[in-house]
């Protein structure tokens, strides 16, 4: 399960890099919340915390509290990486207005971020 979502993980990151070189804003930061969320996801499960739907909530706040508050497995600043980059996703997919070159290409900075130090920790 842990290597499956970081497999995911991996397509999205890729999947978004492409779309912002390819300017399509508003799929760039779609691609790149769901990089983040389902690495978020395997760190979970790294560490023994599943849940059968994985809500965004729910992993969201499991991965701010438990991972990084409690456990300190990650930065302090991770925990507030998942729950705006949600919010940008969700403009994206869900509001008229468009994300812009900028907000996808923080994004997508982010995203690179938040995958790199999970997966530096979780395969040493």
């Amino acid at each position: 399960m842990i290597q499956e979502f970081l497999d995911k993980a991996s397509e999205n990151l890729r999947d978004s890099e492409r779309a912002l070189e390819e300017e399509r804003w508003n799929a760039s930061a779609n691609r790149a919340y769901y990089a983040c969320f389902q690495a978020a996801i395997a760190a979970l499960a790294e560490e023994n915390t599943t849940h059968p739907k994985n809500p965004h909530s729910w992993v969201q706040s499991q991965f701010a509290e438990l991972l990084v508050k409690r456990r300190k497995r990650y930065p302090a600043a991770m925990a507030s990486y998942l729950m705006p980059m949600q919010e940008l996703r969700d403009k994206a997919d869900y509001k008229p207005l468009s994300v812009s070159k900028g907000e996808a290409t923080k994004q997508v900075r982010m995203a690179r971020e938040f995958l790199s130090t999970i997966f530096s920790a979780i395969r040493p």
